[in-house]
């Protein structure tokens, strides 16, 4: 009956997207989960972050800082399909990604991320999430304004306080990881205000679900209910007290949600 199941079993290719601070390290316990179902799983490390060697400061365009989720979904051969997850801001680099392979993605899906619209330039949802927050969320996050302190911020870094708020539903030793491995980012806010970086005919015809994390600290429920609302996705998911790092509090329910996601949208599988 196992060998049968085995037979049986749809295969997918999960490709992950982390946040910012974060790196492809962020999703260790999600990926042990996926591959032990059998699925193929690619966390990547984008430009500056994790174990990239470079500073954030070396990678100050966008460009390079998504080239190496670019270079990976450029390698994968055009009969292939990928289910494509991002994490928080890492919905920006999904959305990017669609933009520029529509045929190699089978769905986008935004796990309590940034989901901007194709109408309207990533920026506009940027500034709309800041503008939604409450005074003195930010806690120690350590911001820099190189575009004027009336503008979005251009880099950010987590402070301890801000990540213990970030990761208040896991286990302790997952934010003393979080707390060695976290790094500076860049927002990039300025590129994000082009016009033409999302289009209708690519990512807007693509494939979207949500996945709303409750009890979520970072990207608030009210806030994960307006990108909904605004750019409605194909489906909405929810994971209950989830929190923001969905990864580390709910892996195996994430897991399955992910499988049940692919199975839904993935035209290309693989059998085992």
């Amino acid at each position: 009956m196992q060998t049968q199941h085995m037979q049986q079993q749809q295969l997918h290719h999960f490709v992950l997207v982390h946040g910012s601070c974060h790196g492809a390290w962020c999703w260790f316990k999600l990926a042990a989960k996926l591959k032990s179902d059998g699925q193929r799983v690619t966390a990547v490390e984008l430009g500056g972050s994790g174990i990239d060697t470079r500073q954030h400061d070396q990678v100050r365009s966008v460009s390079e800082y998504l080239e190496p989720l670019m270079s990976f979904l450029e390698s994968v051969p055009e009969d292939e399909k990928v289910v494509l997850v991002g994490h928080s801001y890492g919905g920006i680099g999904v959305s990017v990604a669609m933009e520029k392979f529509p045929t190699k993605i089978s769905v986008g899906v935004f796990l309590s991320a940034y989901m901007p619209r194709h109408d309207s330039p990533p920026a506009a949802l940027i500034q709309e999430y800041f503008k939604r927050l409450p005074e003195g969320f930010a806690m120690d996050c350590e911001f820099t304004f190189e575009e004027g302190p009336e503008q979005p911020p251009t880099s950010v870094m987590f402070g301890t306080s801000f990540l213990k708020k970030a990761y208040s539903n896991s286990q302790l030793e997952d934010l003393e990881l979080a707390m060695a491995l976290v790094k500076p980012s860049w927002l990039y806010p300025k590129e994000m205000e082009s016009e033409d970086l999302l289009t209708k005919e690519r990512y807007g015809s693509g494939k979207r679900v949500f996945i709303v994390c409750e009890c979520d600290n970072v990207v608030p429920d009210e806030i994960q209910k307006w990108m909904i609302s605004n750019y409605e996705p194909n489906e909405v998911k929810v994971i209950e007290e989830a929190g923001h790092m969905a990864m580390f509090t709910k892996p195996q329910q994430l897991s399955q949600l992910l499988q049940e996601i692919a199975a839904t949208y993935d035209g290309i599988f693989f059998f085992g």
